[in-house]
């Protein structure tokens, strides 16, 4: 059972970071209308944003893959369960942290944070069902 779980929180996580994959295929217009959605102001159009929200969301989807391929054998990448666990309890901490002092309404602030935070937490806490 312990394994399980340890999968579903490495599922979690992979989804978590793979949703950025959005990122790389959406248009510009597109990624103005999500962010409007989740609080920004319009973002005039700039080639190199454009360009940096690509390589941003590019990367996210990689660590998302990463997260996957250790929720699919987890005994093969057992010693990377833990690292990967405390990634998110520290980007857990960034979020909150940055959140706070920039005064970022609760969405998606706290479902970042939470996800971040619950995720981590949960790798950390069944990363050593690997070994049994």
């Amino acid at each position: 059972m312990p394994l399980r779980l340890l999968r579903l929180f490495l599922a979690f996580s992979a989804f978590i970071w793979g949703v950025c994959l959005v990122g790389v295929f959406a248009s510009w217009p597109q990624i103005n209308s999500i962010a409007q959605g989740m609080g920004a102001k319009p973002i005039t159009y700039d080639p190199m944003l454009d360009y940096w929200l690509r390589m941003v969301c590019g990367a996210f989807t990689l660590v998302g893959v990463w997260y996957l391929v250790l929720a699919l054998w987890p005994r093969k990448f057992a010693v990377a369960i833990p690292w990967f666990g405390w990634l998110m309890v520290v980007e857990g901490v960034l979020l909150l942290v940055s959140g706070l002092r920039l005064g970022i309404g609760p969405f998606p602030f706290w479902g970042d944070v939470a996800a971040s935070l619950i995720g981590g937490g949960g790798i950390v806490y069944f990363a050593k069902a690997t070994r049994s």
